[in-house]
């Protein structure tokens, strides 16, 4: 190289090496000069990064402060009744003591399996329905119904899922208890368990029916929304082996929305476990531990969930031992939440890694 003399001079081997060094002390000069902006620009972009970790924290802080606030408060019931807590009955008995009972020695033991019982009982029969209701309702918006009737369906179904829980609790009164108690109630049947309970249209019942028309929203929202994700060659491919619309329905769109629909049918599980003011306008407010020599008498019964336990026996809250039950009930419900949501962690990542989305 001719030109290059210059470059053995001042220790280069070549060219190329000289120009790659002069290429790093432009770039070493420009950020000397433009050190200041450069901080300035990486600062700002961590800003937005430091809010969402402080909000998450604050989140799992608020949450973490209210289940010990609630467990707290809920001690002394806790401890003092043991096992025989989640075991035995007889709560409505054991508030209107505890409510007379002095602060100095307070009535401390109760029983909620009566209460727990119909907890989850009147949610799981809700929630059956609700899910046979919702998925069905869902397959026919997004498949069977023209395309403007399907818009129109599912506004209808956001509306509905919107709908304060205090409205479908005066139509459970005003419809539906009205209407269990002309079709299935009898003097007969009111004198004959007359010893147990007192008849009415407030059952159990009427909880399930006007939970399962809160819970049915929920579900087929959800249900429309992951049936819609799943990809349209995938139904194509279906119709291109001659499958039918059934078919192509029950066999690539149900399994391959399957997660979503699961993630519905929890999410109105938790709704329906957490409905207070609804349930309590219809279910009686008697926690009765069903029998099961009852048969389908036990469904026209009363019932107490947990839920509208605390609303139903909060005129009682000046007494220390009542506020610590209804505490104890808090806690039940954050409890069976916890596990609701663990679950569905769960079972969602075990349907993904079925699925093959997850290694």
């Amino acid at each position: 190289m001719a030109s290059g003399w210059w470059l053995e001079d001042e220790g280069y081997e070549s060219e190329k090496a000289w120009q790659i060094h002069h290429a790093f002390s432009n770039v070493y000069l420009y950020y000397q000069r433009n050190k200041m902006e450069l901080k300035k620009r990486a600062s700002r972009g961590h800003i937005p990064q430091t809010i969402i970790y402080v909000l998450s924290g604050a989140s799992v802080a608020v949450i973490v402060f209210i289940f010990i606030f609630v467990f707290y408060r809920a001690y002394p019931v806790i401890a003092e009744s043991g096992a025989s807590l989640i075991t035995t009955g007889g709560f409505d008995r054991q508030i209107r003591e505890a409510f007379v009972s002095p602060d100095s020695d307070p009535m401390l033991r109760f029983g909620m399996m009566g209460l727990i019982s119909g907890t989850m009982i009147t949610t799981l029969i809700a929630l059956v329905f609700a899910a046979l209701i919702g998925v069905g309702s869902a397959i026919v918006i997004c498949e069977y119904a023209p395309r403007r009737v399907s818009a129109v369906l599912t506004a209808i179904v956001r509306l509905l899922a919107s709908i304060p829980s205090v409205v479908f609790g005066l139509i459970g009164i005003m419809v539906v208890v009205p209407f269990i108690e002309r079709a299935f109630v009898t003097v007969d049947l009111q004198i004959e368990y007359l010893e147990y309970f007192q008849m009415s249209g407030r059952s159990l019942l009427a909880s399930v029916i006007v939970l399962t028309f809160m819970i049915v929203p929920t579900v087929t929202s959800l249900s429309v929304d992951a049936i819609r994700a799943v990809p349209y060659m995938n139904k194509e491919t279906g119709y291109a082996f001659g499958m039918s619309k059934f078919r192509v329905v029950f066999k690539i769109l149900l399994p391959n929305a399957r997660s979503g629909i699961t993630a519905g049918i929890i999410l109105g599980a938790g709704r329906g476990i957490g409905e207070a003011i609804a349930v309590s306008m219809v279910c009686g407010g008697l926690g009765i531990i069903p029998n099961v020599s009852f048969g389908f008498m036990n469904f026209l019964a009363p019932t107490l969930p947990l839920a509208p336990a605390i609303v139903n026996k909060s005129e009682a809250m000046g007494s220390f031992a009542v506020e610590s039950a209804l505490f104890t009930c808090a806690a039940i419900l954050l409890v069976i939440g916890a596990v609701l949501s663990i679950g569905a962690k769960i079972v969602e990542k075990r349907m993904r890694k079925s699925a093959g989305y997850d290694d």
